[in-house]
């Protein structure tokens, strides 16, 4: 006997259908008998929609009216995925919806799969977001999750016919959008430029020189088995004078658009390309324009009618937590509503400030702590400027009357002066609000021992860790259903999907043979059917009687997909050779998925590596069956749902220390797939979980790169030491793969061999080392199933759940409304 637990809606399969219908003639305007499955797709979003309305309204009313203080979740980014089985799923809707679409005459599958899939985020840093305001809402958490409604997301990655990369708009709001409503009652006015004059009695004027109106798209986040839903809001770009009649007239067609294409311009693309003053400039009129908004409207929230409201209680309503630096400016954002609009003095202003904010951070890259010259703030944030200049003045006397030594103070400064003068924002988040975490042990570790340590030594309460975590309800149960029943029978009960601790209960299935075979066959199916699906969507031809081997992540060098395309092309090199017996080497399908920023040279240039190795590989008759390459374009959250499950091996091998956390590496061990990794980001506390013999460890720790770093690095060293990497960089440098031309790759083999500052090159004969362990374990498949029933049952601790109820006892100090 399985106890079921999860929800369900007292909604009929009957009922769904006659609101569907009804929806279809009169919002969609089709009757069912003539409706496409697109037809049936937007009603369907639409219904969900309303359904859930009432129980959004009545958390908002419980949330503003209530005791318990709210959650403010800003972020450049959320990365939700497509929304309505996660929708249904919630709220318990997904038998219903089944039954509903049948009767009309559809599968349920092909109406889910009609959604575009939402341009809100990059990678890891808004899939974090997306799990969670789902977890949020999920455990009954009032919060609002803010941010930008991108009209062309990110870009759409395309490759060319020489494999490299090529940006396209995602056009994913082109056939509308049912899920986001567009709230233009409750726009917020935010400005810009202008100058700061003297308003009499010591108060400081801002005279901005344009505004633009923020208009909220709201989305209705419902939580699993909750009965909450929360809100998600996003805003988009418009101006106050989108038309000028006058220059119109004149015949100056473009130019009478020129206001609303400089104001929409704002939320037109996530992370413009910002090589450029221009670029820049864009990205900080972003990053103003979403908290600017988001705080005022938070106050229009919680203080509803007020007009002088009492802001003292204001930590007390909501608490503000800022995913990365993205955020950060508004912290002076906060300080300048509060004095320069509600009249309080400095210190009662700040004090208010300090306890609102608290800041995530998620990098140890110093090149990635986000820093603005001042020149610039001062330019399109003139006022701003003014209150950061006086937090740091204020700091360094507090520094002063610590007696920390000068040298230091000029470390820790948060605005430095002079023409090249900065604002260093990870140092403002620091010293703004109450609590600064890590996304791993090892990470947050990092933090106060290196990357902030001056401030983890002045201020050591404020130092903390949350390990990141993943949802299971989109990760397991809507991407991987047959592993989801599996788990269910297994346990003899759902609970799992909200209380994922109880996975442990699989420790014992791993040595019942019955329930290894069937995991394996779990595998083996979702392995098909990624096939498939690359075949339908990629048109790749795939060998499903291989190892199927991933790395699927953002690209950058310190993650290291050099280290994965060198050791592809050295296995290759020895097959070519005869050194090795093409007939006894494992069969291996490598599978690649990322984007690289539009103007990061370096990785687009391992894009294109990779994708001519796969050129070259995949068309070679004396490899056919044995080693294949495939780098899908355009990795998604859809691609990522159909990949992760039928994944046996899963690449984390990014340069110990370099990593903050990493979530895939979490959703590949929750789908019963084998990590080979270093000991960085929340690897290790994966390898611990899941057990050391678990896990293919390899390459240096965390001390040995500092001390190679130390001694000085010199790669040839290490290309010398081992024939297979020199052998692999000649291929390479030889023009094996760019048709002959050896000039392609010359700057990618350039930095390989006198600068390789990831050092790549000295891992790679131990990850070369640790891949022969790995091949003789999948030879005894019960012994890798095992293991990767072990993974999964060990795994519970990486629930976004688990994530969130740290949030709210080590920083937010607020818990869910009942």
């Amino acid at each position: 006997m399985v106890d079921i637990t999860a929800p369900q809606a007292s909604l009929s399969a009957d009922d769904l259908r006659k609101r569907i219908t009804t929806n279809l003639q009169e919002k969609q305007g089709v009757e069912p008998e003539e409706a496409t499955v697109a037809d049936v797709y937007a009603a369907t979003a639409e219904v969900v929609r309303d359904y859930l309305s009432a129980s959004s309204l009545d958390a908002k009313k419980r949330m503003v009216k209530g005791h318990v203080k709210a959650v403010g979740y800003l972020s450049a980014e959320f990365l939700i995925g497509r929304q309505l089985s996660n929708a249904l799923l919630n709220a318990g809707l997904t038998q219903q919806f089944e039954g509903a679409v049948a009767e009309l005459g559809f599968k349920a599958k092909d109406v889910i799969a009609t959604e575009p899939e939402p341009g809100l985020g990059n990678g890891g840093l808004g899939r974090l977001a997306a799990c969670y305001v789902d977890s949020l809402a999920s455990l009954g958490v009032p919060a609002f999750g803010y941010g930008i409604q991108y009209r062309y997301g990110i870009f759409r990655q395309e490759f060319d016919d020489e494999g490299k990369q090529v940006e396209k708009p995602d056009y994913w709001l082109s056939e509308g959008n049912p899920w986001g409503h567009e709230d233009v009652v409750r726009s917020q006015r935010v400005s810009f430029g202008g100058s700061v004059v003297d308003g009499g009695d010591g108060a400081r004027v801002w005279k901005p020189a344009w505004s633009v109106r923020a208009v909220p798209v709201d989305y209705l986040v419902p939580g699993y088995d909750s009965g909450r839903v929360n809100t998600l809001r996003l805003w988009t770009a418009k101006s106050y004078d989108e038309f000028d009649l006058a220059t119109f007239n004149r015949s100056d067609y473009m130019g009478a658009m020129i206001p609303q294409v400089n104001a929409e311009n704002i939320t037109k693309v996530l992370y413009p390309e910002d090589s450029t003053p221009q670029g820049k400039r864009l990205r900080l009129e972003q990053q103003y324009f979403f908290v600017s908004a988001s705080i005022h409207d938070a106050i229009r929230t919680f203080y509803p009618g007020e007009k002088n409201p009492d802001l003292t209680t204001f930590p007390d309503k909501i608490c503000f937590q800022l995913n990365d630096t993205h955020p950060v400016i508004g912290i002076p954002e906060l300080m300048r509503v509060l004095m320069d609009e509600h009249g309080m003095d400095w210190d009662t202003a700040w004090n208010i400030t300090r306890k609102t904010f608290n800041y995530t951070c998620h990098t140890l890259l110093p090149e990635a702590l986000e820093v603005w010259p001042a020149k610039l703030i001062g330019e399109l944030l003139p006022r701003h400027l003014e209150i950061i200049r006086s937090i740091n003045a204020q700091f360094v006397q507090e520094l002063e009357s610590k007696g920390i030594d000068d040298d230091v103070i000029d470390r820790m400064r948060i605005a430095t002066d002079g023409p090249d003068g900065q604002v260093r924002m990870a140092y403002l988040a620091t010293v703004g609000g109450s609590y600064v975490n890590g996304v791993a042990a090892l990470h947050s570790q990092l933090l106060k021992d290196v990357t902030l340590k001056d401030f983890s030594s002045v201020y050591p309460n404020k130092f903390t860790n949350v390990t990141n975590g993943v949802t299971p309800r989109r990760f397991i149960k809507l991407a991987n259903p047959r592993l989801s029943d599996l788990i269910t029978e297994g346990l003899g009960t759902d609970k799992w999907l909200h209380d994922l601790d109880e996975l442990e209960g699989l420790v014992p299935l791993a040595d019942d043979s019955s329930f290894v075979e069937r995991f394996r066959k779990v595998k083996e199916a979702n392995k098909q059917d990624f096939a498939k699906y690359a075949s339908d969507k990629f048109d790749f031809s795939i060998n499903t009687n291989t190892m199927f081997d991933s790395m699927i992540k953002r690209l950058h060098e310190y993650k290291r997909q050099s280290l994965k395309i060198l050791a592809v092309i050295a296995e290759y090199a020895a097959i070519k050779d005869g050194s090795v017996n093409v007939d006894e080497i494992l069969p291996r399908s490598v599978f690649f998925g990322a984007k690289a920023a539009p103007g990061y040279a370096m990785a687009k240039l391992t894009i294109q590596l990779i994708n001519n190795v796969a050129r070259v590989v995949n068309n070679d008759p004396a490899v056919k069956g044995k080693l294949a390459v495939y780098f899908p374009w355009n990795y998604n959250i859809d691609l990522a749902e159909h990949l992760i499950p039928a994944t046996e091996l899963d690449e984390q091998i990014s340069q110990a220390g370099k990593e903050a956390s990493g979530t895939g590496n979490m959703k590949f061990a929750l789908n019963g797939s084998l990590t080979v990794g270093t000991l960085d980001g929340a690897n290790v506390e994966i390898r611990e979980r899941v057990g050391a013999e678990n896990f293919f460890l390899f390459g240096m720790q965390v001390e040995d790169v500092e001390k190679l770093y130390a001694d000085g690095y010199d790669p040839m060293e290490y290309v010398h030491a081992d024939p297979r990497l020199h052998h692999a960089i000649d291929l390479v440098a030889s023009g094996a793969f760019s048709h002959g031309d050896r000039d392609t790759y010359a700057a990618l083999t350039s930095d390989w061999l006198t600068h390789d500052y990831f050092m790549t090159m000295a891992d790679f004969t131990a990850y070369m080392d640790i891949q022969k362990e790995i091949e003789a374990t999948y030879r005894n498949p019960d012994e890798w199933t095992r293991k990767a029933i072990l993974n999964v049952a060990h795994s519970g601790f990486f629930s976004s759940d688990r994530s969130i109820e740290d949030y709210l006892t080590r920083i937010w100090h607020t818990e869910p409304q009942r």
